[in-house]
């Protein structure tokens, strides 16, 4: 018997031991990790990426978005096909990124290639005047508004492709950190978005959308710091004079590269997968907040859906990082591409009223889908930003990420405009939401199409190399004798 009860008692000791370890490996593990990257690559490249990705983008684009909607609804009054449209103009920037990373690559200032276009990021219109002068003008008319707005969009977008240089050189250092490297990105971003569109309906409805302009200054100023603490060799002797042939290097290069079919394929079906899913969301949007035919959600119950989609969004940043990061790429595109289709019909759930049939209501269900769309497009946009990352040739890895981003950018434009003119045919306006069905119904169609596209998509895992090995070679050799670029990051 009392065998039995000190046997007893140390299986309990042990359970408890169990949970209090398994706790304690809750908290230190992501430490570990972020220690594990810093002592790596420096730990001012975690900053620059926790900066960029998670307070500029996560936080500041999240606050940007809400805000934008209001802006565009209550203070321009425009159309939801036209506010589509608009958010398409405003990502331009985005798709001239190959412009800011050629210059990243090949024209240093002051003897940095990438420091000094951090500080851009956050000088002149493009970053703090822009959205101060946003937040100053109540009656601006919408051209000008448009160009603020995408004025600030530039000072994002060479902040971005100047931090996506830095991930694109280290996947090219430390090709087994390359997965680890996108989900550091992915996190940030993540959590960032969870904390800005958890605050932004409050903050819309304290101040309005003009106010959050006003509030979106501060992200830029934080992008500063990163430019002056990046860790990075300096080039006092550098020759401006050989700037032009090595934009003429960098151009035979970038093209070399696009041209195999190893890399032009991918860049395809990245293209055609963004495209195809025709984006709709300021039709959704509309309907969130109309009186008679939506739920007539306020501005801080819209905040709190993106907010708790976000979490979606993060749980798949942290399930494609402990369980399928190692996936071949194509079976992961399959799958991924196949449920974001079938996840739309929770729109179509939620605008047909089916939820209330079941007696769900519109919070609740809208909750759910934000957050199951969120999570399977992460998981859908993971892979392809790994598999980005391991197209980029040595020497030019700032200029052709900023590339295939851009084609990126190409196929998310083309989906703003395919879904502006869908909501146009169907005569979705601001108080008119019969036909919004109907678009859902088409846009989760289309977004199945890119399957038929998967074989343009090779096999391998993310740990396996992409690129030829006579390209690497010439590539390389190419560049060690006309674009001899600097250690970015000194592990030593």
């Amino acid at each position: 018997m009392m065998e039995e009860e000190s046997l007893s008692l140390s299986n309990g000791a042990d359970e408890k031991t169990k949970r209090e370890k398994g706790f304690w490996d809750f908290i230190w593990v992501p430490l570990y990790w972020f220690k594990m990257l810093s002592d790596e690559m420096h730990w001012s490249f975690v900053f620059g990426v926790v900066v960029t990705y998670g307070i500029n983008q996560g936080l500041g684009g999240s606050l940007s978005r809400v805000g934008t909607e209001y802006y565009m609804k209550d203070v321009q009054k425009v159309q939801p096909s036209e506010a589509q449209v608009y958010s398409g103009i405003t990502s331009i920037p985005w798709i001239v990124k190959p412009l800011w990373g050629l210059l990243t690559d090949v024209l240093p200032v002051a003897g940095y290639r990438r420091r000094p276009y951090f500080v851009l990021a956050v000088s002149g219109f493009l970053g703090v005047i822009s959205m101060v002068f946003l937040s100053l003008h109540r009656k601006l008319h919408i051209v000008p508004a448009l160009m603020s707005l995408t004025a600030g969009s530039a000072g994002v977008a060479i902040a971005d492709v100047t931090i996506d240089a830095c991930v694109a050189q280290n996947s090219i250092n430390h090709p087994s950190l390359a997965a680890d490297m996108q989900s550091l990105c992915g996190l940030s971003s993540s959590i960032g978005s969870l904390l800005g569109f958890f605050i932004s309906g409050f903050l819309v409805h304290l101040i309005g959308p003009l106010g959050v302009f006003g509030l979106l200054s501060i992200p830029f100023v934080l992008v500063l710091l990163v430019g002056m603490l990046l860790n990075e060799n300096r080039m006092p002797n550098f020759s401006y004079g050989q700037v032009h042939q090595k934009l003429l290097d960098a151009s035979k290069a970038m093209w070399t590269t696009l041209k195999c079919p190893e890399v032009w394929r991918p860049c395809a079906y990245m293209y055609l997968s963004l495209a195809l899913s025709l984006n709709i969301l300021e039709g959704m949007f509309y309907w969130y907040t109309d009186a008679k035919a939506g739920p007539s959600f306020s501005q801080e119950i819209v905040g709190s859906i993106f907010s708790v989609g976000s979490v979606g969004s993060l749980l798949g940043v942290l399930l494609y990082q402990n369980i399928l990061k190692d996936y071949q790429f194509r079976d992961m595109l399959f799958w991924t591409q196949l449920l974001y289709g079938v996840s739309g019909m929770l729109d179509l759930m939620l605008v047909l009223r089916l939820n209330l049939k079941l007696g769900v209501p519109d919070y609740f269900f809208a909750v759910i889908d934000e957050c199951v769309s969120q999570m399977i497009g992460r998981l859908k946009w993971m892979p392809l930003l790994v598999l980005s990352s391991k197209l980029c040739p040595p020497g030019i890895e700032g200029t052709f990420f900023a590339l295939l981003m851009s084609i990126d950018n190409v196929g998310i434009l083309t989906s703003s405009s395919g879904g502006g003119l869908l909501l146009h045919i169907l005569k979705v306006t601001r108080v008119h939401f019969d036909n919004l069905w109907l678009a859902i119904l088409i846009r989760n169609i289309m977004r199945i199409l890119p399957l038929s596209f998967l074989f343009l998509v090779p096999r391998s895992d993310p740990t396996s190399s992409i690129l030829p090995a006579e390209m690497l070679t010439t590539i390389e050799s190419q560049e060690s004798e006309n674009i001899e670029l600097a250690s970015l990051v000194n592990n030593t």
